[in-house]
């Protein structure tokens, strides 16, 4: 009789029935505050039962003068948006809920938003059931509470229905984290290889500047020389030729500083690219330096490509204006 249980058991997992699987999840209407909130066009949703009840979520929580981290969250959160393409709103739901709701109003909610030209839903509450709501979600520390807007960066990803909850970073690579998003939270799938792992291309080694702007700078900015319509900031190509090593250098250890002293470049820039703030990344000396040596050796890198390319372009064509002059000449 153990015996036949213990098959039982495991003809159930293995055919996926998510009702035997999930059927005791704790993380349910009674785990889940069902407390108000606004959105940023001003309609009064309720937590457990709007927002988040029987759907695959991503939650985060920012402020909107943040010049810190909340802007790279948030620009990171586009380009997850970008590859998730329709799914954002249908079947996967993002949510950035205020931490500083006596400033974020919908008014400003909705005009942040814009900026970043996201397509997903801000919300603003009253500060104690916001407070509640990060505690439940494990995003609450109560050691770095000093009365400032200081705050745990890290959002969750999670699968009501199943009772599947995440905590990820938000700087991880955008691919992966909505793959994560979009695959793992609805059922584990198993992979199908049809390659060896022997033919499989070595990974090459990736320097602390790259690892930099992969993490910090790549939601906003390319290095490419061919600038998107939709960029929340500018091409870095050629950028040490463009602009003083010594206002770099500045620019990159503190904007915020630069645009409260109205250095003329960065308000510009900030006017250009929709009022959006550079956040202050906290770089060092040494996080400068590499991250510029990153981007001065990508650009040569792309550089040298484009010459070889016209190089052997004008050799075809040579090689075809004497294959015709021997043509005409038969």
């Amino acid at each position: 009789m153990y015996k036949y249980l213990r098959v039982a058991a495991l003809a159930l997992l293995l055919t996926g029935h998510s009702s035997f699987l999930f059927a005791k999840t704790p993380w349910g209407e009674d785990y889940f505050p069902n407390v108000p909130l606004i959105t940023h066009e001003g309609e009064v949703v309720h937590f457990f039962d709007d927002l988040i009840k029987d759907k695959v979520v991503v939650i985060n929580f920012i402020y909107t003068h943040c010049s810190d981290s909340c802007p790279l969250e948030t620009a990171q959160l586009t380009r997850v948006q970008k590859i998730m393409g329709d799914r954002l709103g249908k079947d996967v739901f993002f949510y950035s809920i205020s931490i500083d709701p006596e400033n974020d109003t919908a008014a400003v909610l909705k005009e942040y938003r814009d900026r970043f030209k996201a397509r997903w839903t801000f919300l603003t509450g009253k500060k104690s059931d916001i407070i509640l709501l990060r505690q439940k979600l494990g995003l609450y520390i109560e050691e770095i509470q000093d009365g400032s807007n200081n705050h745990n960066v890290s959002l969750i990803i999670g699968n009501q229905a199943t009772g599947r909850w995440m905590k990820r970073s938000p700087f991880e690579n955008s691919h992966v984290l909505a793959d994560q998003i979009g695959n793992w939270l609805t059922g584990w799938k198993t992979a199908t290889v049809t390659n060896d792992y022997k033919d499989a291309p070595k990974l090459r080694n990736i320097s602390r500047g790259e690892q930099i702007f992969r993490t910090r700078c790549a939601s906003c900015h390319s290095v490419t020389g061919h600038e998107l319509a939709e960029a929340l900031g500018p091409d870095l190509l050629n950028i040490s030729n463009r602009r003083e090593q010594q206002w770099l250098f500045n620019w990159l250890k503190a904007p915020d500083q630069m645009l409260e002293n109205k250095d003329p470049i960065a308000i510009a820039l900030y006017k250009k690219y929709n009022n959006l703030v550079m956040p202050n990344m906290r770089l060092n000396k040494q996080e400068v330096q590499a991250l510029l040596k990153y981007i001065d050796d990508e650009t040569l890198r792309l550089q040298a490509n484009s010459e070889q390319t016209v190089a052997k372009t004008s050799a075809s064509e040579d090689m075809t204006g004497v294959s015709i002059e021997l043509l005409s000449k038969e």
